[in-house]
């Protein structure tokens, strides 16, 4: 692996850490967060397949060492909803949509 490359906690996938979703169990509060912070970090793809199963298998939870809390679920389908609403709009904006 590159050094800015992640590899997702669910499918395995290695890319970019900028593609990836980044959680965060913070040091020392142990709290687990969305992208900021310093402390144990788990990636994750943006789909909802990934998403699935890494909250099913309690994929998050064992990759941080912590109980992860269900608003941390609950603001990544919700991160997950918005990207892809953004991503229908601009494909119904792009010119070969139109013709």
């Amino acid at each position: 692996m590159k050094p800015n490359d992640r590899r997702c906690i669910s499918c395995r996938k290695v890319d970019q850490k900028e593609y990836f979703w980044r959680i965060v169990r913070v040091y020392p509060s142990r709290t687990v967060q969305l992208d900021e912070g310093m402390g144990r970090s788990a990636y994750l793809c943006p789909s909802s397949d990934c998403l699935k199963a890494a909250q099913r298998k309690d994929r998050l939870g064992r990759s941080l060492k912590a109980t992860v809390p269900d608003t941390i679920y609950q603001g990544l389908w919700q991160r997950l909803s918005h990207d892809t609403a953004a991503q229908s709009m601009s494909t119904d904006r792009s010119p070969q949509a139109r013709s």
